[in-house]
């Protein structure tokens, strides 16, 4: 089960286009789902308070299965320190040897699946398949039915982003479960989730839905449903049933208190959204999804909207365009904020990332920017998203975050001292020579901070050698320029200017400061 908040599966604890409905994709016979409509009709509680679930269950638990993973995990062995001496055998023997070769070790991960058609399609979160831990290989996979037969599983496709994965074992006469549609779901509906939390097989809990198209923030992709119904470690990958037993979503993260337990917050990938991915799969198509070639600077919180001008939460803001991609061959600039894509507007909820995702690769993204707070109209015709991996060599990954400021930068530069402003921080022109010694990319623009004043808002923010490239959407080149645009802003009646800055070789990103008052 994925925490929220980045904490994931543990090893040795269990573990998230067009629509259409799924098709087994051999002859069978007459039979059908679990979930058939006829079929659940007398079992399903009416709605209101049901009376008890168990008649429902029944008929759908058989669909319900445990998936186990062996793996393999190699970790470096720590050298033996005590080589030589009385207790090198003893630490040896603790540490597989001790003379720092690699250790091979076995482990297990445990999750949930349910079945889809009576020949064996599975479907599961990814997570619950994948290498549970640096340095691990997946040996096998191996499901559970109810009856207690065990079938080794094969991967016929997965998809990381949507943490979506589609198994195949080889059985017939299956019984199997329907995606239902969960467009219709409601905050406050009767949700029932089956699984296997810590390898208990065959747990149902019951609740409500607690929240619809909610975000934690792990990924661009995330819009769940929220559940107060009991989630715990090995339900990832289960289905979430409404009172039709109809599955409405896969349950893939939990909130969890410190000790890892349920605390009520569960979320489950919708069934609007994992249906299609998994019929793509199904018929062995990858996911392609839209890219522009853009790094973000985050949703417009309440201090951008206040150094900008504009409303918050309408909008995200542009940090960075990859050079030569669409973005940049659109025209997109530096502090551009995308406030709708193809006419939809851009929320917290529909986030920019998700909205161009949607578009596929080689269609028009038509967005709604406002640039230094004129609306234009860029075009961008999109590419397919890279890989995760080459995401990351693209965006160049590893900076420190803006957390806090330091008046030492370890970098051992001199940097000569200037007048400062009214944000507290005292600059100068980005030299060549400048940027070489900070360790800079020479291409990069901006001014260099040499001092900060720690008693102003930019004194927690900032530390020596940081750049600033923009003032609210403005390019700088000196602190003249970086003065007036503070001026401004501030003749305007904000409170509060976007610096874009950039820290050491890390991406640039958008920090608000408020601006002193005099």
């Amino acid at each position: 089960m994925r925490y929220v908040f980045a904490t994931t599966s543990a090893l040795l604890l269990g573990g998230a286009a067009t629509a259409l409905a799924l098709q087994p994709t051999s002859p069978v016979s007459a039979q059908v789902a679990q979930n058939e409509p006829g079929a659940i009709a007398a079992a399903a509680p009416k709605a209101g308070a049901p009376m008890s679930f168990a008649d429902m269950v029944a008929r759908l638990q058989p669909a319900v299965v445990n998936i186990s993973t062996k793996q393999t995990i190699v970790r470096q062995a720590q050298a033996n320190p005590f080589a030589g001496t009385p207790l090198g055998d003893l630490f040896g023997q603790m540490n597989g040897g001790g003379n720092g070769a690699p250790v091979k070790q076995e482990g297990q991960a445990l999750g949930s699946g349910f079945i889809i058609s009576p020949d064996g399609y599975i479907v599961t979160n990814n997570h619950v398949i994948a290498a549970a831990a640096k340095g691990a290989t997946v040996d096998s996979i191996t499901v559970t039915l109810t009856d207690r037969k065990e079938y080794t599983a094969r991967v016929v496709g997965r998809d990381a982003d949507s943490d979506l994965a589609l198994l195949k074992i080889d059985a017939s006469a299956l019984p199997f479960v329907r995606f239902g549609d969960s467009t219709r779901a409601r905050v406050g509906d009767w949700v029932v989730a089956i699984g296997n939390p810590f390898g208990l097989d065959g747990t149902v809990t019951a609740g409500i839905v607690s929240a619809l198209h909610r975000s934690t923030g792990l990924g661009p992709y995330d819009r769940f449903i929220q559940t107060d119904a009991a989630i715990n470690q090995g339900n990832s990958g289960g289905p979430m049933f409404n009172l039709n037993g109809d599955v409405i979503g896969i349950n893939s993260q939990i909130l969890g208190s410190q000790a890892g337990g349920n605390i009520g917050i569960g979320f489950a990938i919708p069934a609007e959204e994992a249906k299609p991915i998994i019929d793509t799969l199904m018929k062995g198509g990858k996911i392609a999804r839209g890219y522009m070639g853009v790094t973000l600077g985050g949703a417009i919180d309440d201090d951008k909207a206040a150094a900008l001008g504009i409303p918050k939460n309408q909008g995200e803001i542009i940090a960075g365009i990859q050079p030569g991609g669409p973005a940049a061959r659109a025209g997109l600039r530096v502090g551009d904020v995308v406030t709708r894509v193809n006419g939809t507007a851009v929320t917290p909820d529909a986030s920019l990332s998700r909205l161009v995702a949607d578009v596929k690769p080689g269609q028009t993204a038509r967005l709604d920017v406002l640039r230094s707070n004129r609306p234009v109209q860029v075009s961008v015709t999109v590419a397919a998203r890279p890989s995760q991996e080459q995401l990351a060599a693209l965006t160049g990954q590893g900076g420190d975050d803006f957390a806090n400021g330091d008046d030492d930068d370890g970098s051992g530069a001199a940097i000569a001292p200037a007048s400062s402003n009214a944000l507290g921080l005292t600059v100068l022109p980005l030299t060549p020579s400048i940027a070489r010694q900070v360790g800079v990319d020479s291409t990069v623009q901006g001014v260099i901070v040499a001092q900060v004043d720690p008693s102003t808002d930019a004194g927690g923010k900032f530390k020596r050698s940081d750049i600033i490239q923009m003032v609210n959407g403005t390019p700088v080149h000196d602190a003249a320029e970086l003065a007036q645009a503070v001026a401004q802003a501030k003749a305007a009646g904000r409170t509060q200017v976007l610096l874009l800055a950039q820290r050491g070789k890390g991406p640039a990103q958008f920090v608000p400061v408020k601006i002193a008052k005099s």
